[in-house]
């Protein structure tokens, strides 16, 4: 039997975990957070200490396509969320007013998902995990432990060295440690040149506060989840149990809105935003809390046509991370991690052809992904710089959010979806990942559809303050 070691055991650590086990591997997990798993949902939430990812109280979304993953891989996780609490939601719930056809469509059960806080979350896929692999807790790797290379000049990894001193030889290492990573320094370690590296300050600040229903019903979310505003944008999600939360995230380099993170500044706000002012006239469970400093970033371990290192592969955030303002993360981590699988059950045993099909797998399944979120990352960042700036816009330019930094149809979709039945479908696609831009825009007949539902339709803005009525009542 393979013995597989995860190094990391958060969300992604684990699914891929439970999939190398079911596919008949051994394996291994090791967590280097020491707290136990809580005993109910509502202690992860509360006290579940994960000192290790500074995103685990942040704003999180499973969508529809992370749902599917694990519906057919891991249908017992989904079954433990909903155990835990976790809301069952539908996108289409989100059709627009403006929209007459709200007909029912053929596949409509696709854009459903089951999404939750991220503690509870992880509480569900702990539980899970801890029945099928051996996870330890309080252990990390300290080190990669080589043997006989596969391949002339690349270090092959056989194994690991753990922070209680433990040799633990294996057929793989699974790199799942995420934002924090180390395997630059594993890597430098036994010789091995570096990996291929792209990152950039994704240049936003988040303040998240989460809110509970008196009755358990969730609120309307009468703008979709993601609203532009000039220079600041509010993220809306579902939790669980009656939960949801409330995100104003802004440019990092804007001094005057980091006033925002006081609790009357932070609502005075979201009661200025008419659509959205609702979402925060109930219990407050949370105080604000913030996060910044969060970077795009990729890495490639296969560097001209040859792996640095065979034996030792990236998985999730640990290969690419992007900033949480489209909730896209766990998501494109179930996708490496099922991608992950199957490649290492097809070419485990040849590490070159190993590390040459996941570096194929992971440029075809997830990086269109991750170049499609850092368009939009940088298309915003510079609509808010321009507010900032004070500068007018120029003619013909889209308003908040609608540009796409390039996104094939990105504008004329986020218009004609307001109006239209089936191109909101199409946009709730990309939304959901279930399809990329660029395959929406291929479709026989979706340009002209799309054209003709556009025409006559201008951007719809939606009403709250401008940069200067907000910067005057901070003042």
């Amino acid at each position: 039997m393979p013995r597989i070691v995860v190094a990391g055991g958060g969300l992604i650590g684990l699914a891929a975990a439970m999939m190398l086990a079911k596919d008949g591997c051994e394996v291994t997990v090791l967590e280097r957070d020491g707290d136990a798993v809580p005993g109910s949902p509502e202690d992860a939430w509360r006290d579940w200490d994960r000192r290790g990812i500074a995103q685990f109280r942040q704003a999180h979304f499973l969508h529809p396509a992370g749902r599917h993953i694990l519906g057919s891989l891991l249908p017992e996780v989904p079954e433990a969320m909903r155990g835990a609490g976790a809301t069952t939601f539908d996108l289409v719930a989100l059709l627009p007013p403006f929209v007459e056809d709200r007909a029912p469509r053929e596949g409509d059960e696709r854009f459903v998902t089951i999404t939750g806080r991220r503690p509870v979350i992880e509480y569900a896929f702990a539980g899970c995990a801890e029945r099928r692999v051996d996870v330890r807790r309080g252990v990390t790797v300290t080190e990669l432990v080589t043997g006989q290379p596969a391949a002339a000049g690349v270090p092959q990894v056989t194994g690991v060295r753990t922070s209680d001193g433990e040799h633990i030889a294996c057929d793989l290492v699974i790199d799942a440690m995420g934002r924090r990573s180390e395997l630059p320094r594993w890597l430098a370690a036994i010789g091995a040149r570096p990996a291929a590296e792209e990152a950039e300050d994704s240049g936003f600040t988040y303040y998240t506060r989460y809110f509970r229903s008196p009755d358990g019903a969730p609120p309307a979310f009468i703008t979709g989840m993601l609203t532009h505003f000039d220079s600041f944008s509010l993220l809306t999600l579902p939790g669980d149990a009656g939960t949801w939360s409330v995100t104003i995230y802004i440019s990092s380099r804007d001094q005057a809105l980091k006033e925002l993170r006081r609790p009357d500044n932070w609502a005075a706000l979201i009661a200025a935003c008419p659509l959205h002012a609702h979402l925060a006239q109930a219990e407050a469970i949370s105080e604000i809390i913030p996060m910044s400093g969060v970077v795009d970033r990729q890495r490639r371990m296969v560097v001209d046509g040859t792996p640095v290192a065979t034996g030792i592969l990236p998985v999730g955030d640990a290969l690419c991370c992007t900033n949480p303002s489209l909730g896209r993360g766990m998501t494109m981590g179930l996708m490496h991690a099922a991608g992950t699988a199957e490649v290492v059950g097809k070419h485990l045993g040849d590490p070159v052809a190993l590390a040459a099909e996941h570096d194929r797998m992971s440029q075809d399944r997830i990086m269109p992904w991750y170049r499609q979120t850092v368009q939009l990352d940088r298309a915003r960042k510079a609509q808010i710089d321009a507010s900032m700036a004070g500068s007018p816009a120029a003619p013909g330019t889209p308003p908040p959010g609608l540009d796409g930094g390039g996104t094939p149809g990105w504008t004329e979709l986020q218009v004609a979806m307001l109006y239209d039945a089936d191109v909101f479908r199409a946009f709730m696609e990309i939304i959901s990942m279930l399809a990329m831009p660029e395959e929406i825009m291929a479709r026989p007949g979706f340009a002209e559809h799309l054209a003709k539902s556009m025409a006559g339709r201008e951007p719809f803005e939606l009403p709250g303050p401008s940069r200067a009525g907000l910067l005057a009542s901070l003042a």
